[in-house]
């Protein structure tokens, strides 16, 4: 069972960056419900076989339950879950050990190159934006008990959850425990309360961030780098405020108009009803744009690292958000001090040349069997099936609904060369907009960089703060 809350970090302020994922920490800390006790809470759960997790992202707080059937394991799942909506605690002592907590992943994040050479390209990119990277010590220090349980807090809304449940259960036995263990929760705060968030900008150009280096002194000599820019979300949006299925129409209505062949006027017909249902879908973007990144990952392998022999490991990857209207991509680079640079041209190079080097159809036949395959293989777990329907229900994803659960298989054989060059064309390649970071480690690395970590908010200079801290933050590393 999963509880999705709308808002995570992209809500905090200007003034409590840090909060949610601080109350969230506190919350699960504390492990107290009610009047009882950690220790009770924790008993309660291993007699019932129930494992409780509670995260934040930038999106979005999520807590999953898994938990066992026999022995009414459902309905103690959802009465724990009800507990923490109506008579959830918040300790001092909690809220102290999740602040030292994050203080010590900020800390440790000159110690680590990779961590250091991904947050200081997301605090480039992202305009020094800090709710995509760990809180620094200044924002934490001036956070209070009474801030975080407010940010948390205020995105427990009836209007603004989500419950997705999935298991061999009977109906009966669902909708008794939803009626007796949610449909008893009480509002306690306004509903009406619309969350906002402060606007999230790339930096602009031309900036001298846009290319740096972090150097860390070690006794491996070694290198990574990562490079990024901007795409669009999951469902078309982009952060410049564009819907981008109104030019998709567009591109439609013309294909349209081209002359048939009469020996295949019936095909064709059907192809391009295919090829009508598939661009008008909500999840065209998704699709194509998951696609191409296993195209572009696969020449990149081949390129950097087999051909030019310039990284030991390399691979692209999309962070595309539902919510929020922006994404970005990440290409993130493992080599040598003596390579790096070199890598790091060569995969600008391939990221660039999809118009130079055409996407042959075979290319896209294998994306479309490791995307399938990848599928039908996943489809088995119950944690699959979570994210799955995860927004179905959300009214700030209103693009979601259930065709895109039905028509995934479709919608992957249905894709053409062309689908694909359409959701290039919304990655931003160019000089102006790509970022790099690129670090290096070695015996005289640490001469060039800075000395001690300055703990202040000026997060851009030398070794720099977090990175891939906690799995719940969206991060270039893997």
């Amino acid at each position: 069972m999963r509880l999705i809350v709308g808002g995570g970090r992209a809500v905090e302020t200007f003034e409590s960056r840090g909060a949610v994922v601080v109350g969230v920490r506190t919350l699960s800390e504390g492990g107290r419900v009610g009047n009882f006790s950690r220790e009770q809470v924790e008993l309660f759960c291993v007699n019932h076989l129930i494992n409780c997790s509670l995260e934040s992202n930038e999106e979005f707080i999520c807590m999953e339950f898994r938990f066992t059937l026999r022995d009414n394991g459902m309905r103690a799942a959802f009465q724990l879950l009800h507990m923490v909506l109506e008579h959830s605690v918040w300790l001092d002592d909690a809220f102290d050990r999740a602040r030292q907590l994050y203080l010590s992943y900020y800390r440790s994040i000159p110690k680590s190159l990779e961590r250091a050479t991904a947050h200081k390209l997301m605090l480039a990119m992202l305009n020094g934006d800090e709710r995509f990277v760990e809180p620094s010590p200044k924002s934490l220090q001036s956070l209070t008990l009474e801030s975080v349980n407010d940010a948390v807090m205020n995105q427990f809304v009836g209007h603004n959850m989500e419950v997705s449940v999935v298991g061999d259960f009977s109906e009966e036995d669902i909708e008794s425990s939803i009626l007796d263990y949610l449909g008893t929760v009480r509002a306690t705060r306004d509903s009406q309360i619309e969350q906002q968030h402060s606007p999230i900008m790339f930096r602009s150009y031309p900036s001298d961030l846009q290319f740096q280096q972090v150097f860390l002194k070690d006794t491996d000599e070694r290198a990574c780098a990562y490079i990024a820019g901007p795409a669009p979300n999951r469902w078309g949006f982009t952060i410049e405020g564009k819907d981008l299925f109104e030019s998709l129409n567009s591109i439609s209505i013309d294909n349209d108009e081209e002359p048939q062949s009469e020996s295949h006027s019936e095909m064709k017909s059907c192809r391009k009803d295919l090829l009508r249902k598939l661009r008008n879908h909500p999840l065209f973007f998704g699709i194509t744009m998951g696609l191409l990144a296993e195209i572009i990952n696969s020449r990149l392998f081949t390129t950097v690292r087999d051909s030019l022999g310039l990284t030991y490991d390399v691979s692209f990857e999309l962070s595309l958000f539902d919510r929020l209207k922006l994404g970005w991509y990440v290409i993130s680079v493992t080599s040598t001090p003596g390579k790096v640079y070199k890598a790091v041209d060569a995969c600008k190079n391939v990221l660039r040349g999809l118009h130079s080097s055409k996407i042959a159809q075979r290319e896209l036949d294998r994306a479309k069997r490791t995307l399938l395959m990848r599928h039908e293989a996943e489809i088995k777990s119950n944690a699959y099936w979570l994210g799955l329907l995860a927004h179905l229900q959300a009214s700030t994803v209103p693009r979601k609904d259930i065709s895109c659960i039905k028509d995934l298989t479709l919608l992957y054989e249905a894709a053409t060369i062309e689908d694909i060059y359409l959701a290039y064309e919304q990655l931003k390649v160019d000089e102006s907009s790509l970022y790099s970071c690129i670090g290096i480690a070695g015996a005289q690395a640490g001469e060039e960089g800075s000395g001690e970590e300055d703990e202040s908010d000026q997060g851009l200079q030398g070794v720099i703060p977090a990175g891939r801290g906690l799995s719940t933050m969206t991060r270039p590393t893997t």
